[in-house]
């Protein structure tokens, strides 16, 4: 299993922004040029990006920062780089239009735990490759549609329920520790993995490379790194070069 690096980009009213703990109250912007912040990381080296479409997840339709994700899946395009998105993606329908406009592999959250049967058709559709849940905990309990609400099941009891359905691939957000740079849960974030048997990218606390590093040699599947970048605590080129 390859170890990847992911730099983020999230997405609210066009703009890149960073939130801490997931609270739109406590929001910092960092460019109103997606597009040019996804050129600033490939031309770093990045083969992928985690690209979030805040608007989406806090209910305000998936159709948000649409032309900011075009923008950033054209500028991958000539990279020959990857985008992972999610964001509010709670149909097939809002999935495959994702998919038509280039997005490598879907994120799907709050639909995981409120509509599995989504879940079970994207994968039918689209296959393992494309699709993968975002796990996002407090306190090992899942919160759903933009960590605003508790979802009501265990961060490990929906990974196994994931497994059970055929998926591959599970993003863990220790919702506490994300934007804070506190460093990423690493003992949590194991666990879930040999409890489900998925490969699981780790989110949420990246401060240094050394929280990178940690994940790698967990065994992990990869890391996100968001406020670490954009507050200059990491440096993603060192990063990329160290964790191959």
């Amino acid at each position: 299993m390859n170890f990847t690096i992911f730099p983020a980009i999230d997405l609210r009213g066009g703009k890149v922004v960073r939130l801490k703990e997931g609270d739109p109250a406590r929001m910092k912007a960092y460019g109103d040029d997606p597009a040019e912040m996804a050129r600033r990381w490939l031309t770093m080296g990045a083969k992928w990006l985690h690209v979030v479409n805040l608007d989406g997840a806090f209910g305000e339709g998936d159709g948000a920062n649409q032309s900011a994700l075009v923008s950033i899946l054209k500028t991958a395009k000539e990279f020959g780089a990857a985008v992972q998105f999610g964001g509010g993606l709670r149909s097939l329908d809002s999935v495959t239009r994702a998919l038509n406009l280039g997005v490598s592999r879907i994120v799907l959250g709050t639909v995981s735990v409120e509509q599995p049967d989504v879940v079970v058709s994207a994968l039918e559709n689209f296959g393992v490759e494309k699709i993968a849940i975002g796990i996002d905990a407090r306190d090992g309990v899942v919160r759903v549609r933009g960590w605003q609400s508790d979802g009501g099941i265990s961060a490990q009891d929906l990974a196994l329920h994931m497994r059970i359905l055929g998926l591959r691939t599970v993003i863990f957000t220790d919702v506490s520790r994300d934007g804070m740079g506190h460093g990423l849960n690493i003992p949590a974030t194991r666990v879930l993995a040999d409890i489900s048997g998925l490969d699981v990218i780790a989110s949420g606390g990246v401060h240094t490379l050394d929280d990178v590093l940690a994940a790698k040699e967990a065994g992990l599947a990869g890391a996100i790194i968001g406020s670490a970048l954009y507050e200059g605590t990491i440096e993603l080129a060192d990063c990329l070069r160290q964790s191959e």
